[in-house]
């Protein structure tokens, strides 16, 4: 077997086999019948799916060639914590998006219900006007009330909601079927759901803005290590060869990164937990 001749070579390799996987050709059904895929099923840019693929093999290797078997440890354990703390941030600002637009669509619809129109009409009409990742839930909607269907369950089983927004969901299926069971005002009950929806959103922006200063904070002392380490070296102590020198180097250089990572990771967890509380 014919190994690549500088440390380049592999890491570029490495890179070309995520980018061939990437491009693997999707066979679905779904990928056939886009017509029938959700609206709101937006797919991921290519370079972001490049990067989330290949970022943990490249900074593995990299870190196996610069600092031996425990850089490779350390290099692994820091992408994929970088990688964790990216989606879960993604993961937040989606949430905070759908419910968003969420609030917007159940706007329009209970604008349509107050104005006179059948449900199937303002269904549609808030399909219409409503945002991608939402629209096709307000379609769900009117198809199930023009044919007389059920429409908390079509709600609850409907394969375009996504984890955002699974809860709210939930809660405007059981407002739709406590309006068909005993009578009351659609509107009204769609009105308390829309209302809730924009306080969770409000609370979770005001959340977000004063858990900066943390987050920052958070940053800065992940960052000190590297900066000591740099220190060092500017001033001859060599920590760098000592780290990968010997074994004990090797083993401090992975526990290092250990308590890194979980001080990194604890810090994240108690910020996001208050976010979504």
């Amino acid at each position: 077997m014919l190994m690549p001749e500088s440390p380049f070579a592999v890491v570029a390799s490495l890179l070309l086999i995520a980018v061939a996987l990437l491009s693997w050709p999707n066979v679905r059904a779904a990928a056939r019948l886009p017509g029938t895929c959700a609206r709101g099923n937006v797919r991921r840019p290519q370079w972001a799916r490049i990067v989330g693929v290949g970022s943990v093999p490249a900074a593995a290797v990299a870190g196996a060639l610069i600092a031996g078997a425990g850089g490779l440890c350390a290099g692994t354990a820091l992408a994929m914590l970088g990688r964790k703390y990216w989606h879960s941030r993604n993961g937040l600002r989606r949430r905070l998006q759908r419910c968003t637009e969420l609030a917007a669509g159940i706007r329009l619809l209970v604008a349509e219900l107050r104005a006179g129109a059948h449900p199937a009409v303002a269904a549609e009409g808030a399909a219409a006007e409503a945002a991608p990742a939402v629209a096709g839930i307000f379609g769900d909607m009117a198809t199930a009330t023009r044919l007389g269907g059920d429409v908390a369950g079509a709600l609850s089983g409907s394969g375009r909601v996504t984890a955002e927004l699974r809860a709210p969901i939930g809660r405007l299926a059981r407002c739709w079927m406590l309006a068909e069971r005993h009578g009351v005002a659609l509107a009204e009950l769609l009105d308390a759901v829309r209302r809730d929806l924009e306080h969770r959103a409000a609370f979770m922006r005001d959340v977000e803005a004063k858990m900066a200063g943390p987050r920052a904070t958070a940053l800065v002392l992940a960052g000190l290590p590297a900066l000591g380490l740099a220190l060092g070296e500017l001033v001859g102590a060599d920590p760098i060869a000592v780290l990968t020198g010997g074994l004990v180097g090797q083993v401090l250089l992975v526990a290092g990164t250990a308590l890194l990572c979980a001080g990194v990771w604890w810090i994240a967890r108690l910020t996001e937990s208050v976010v979504r509380a």
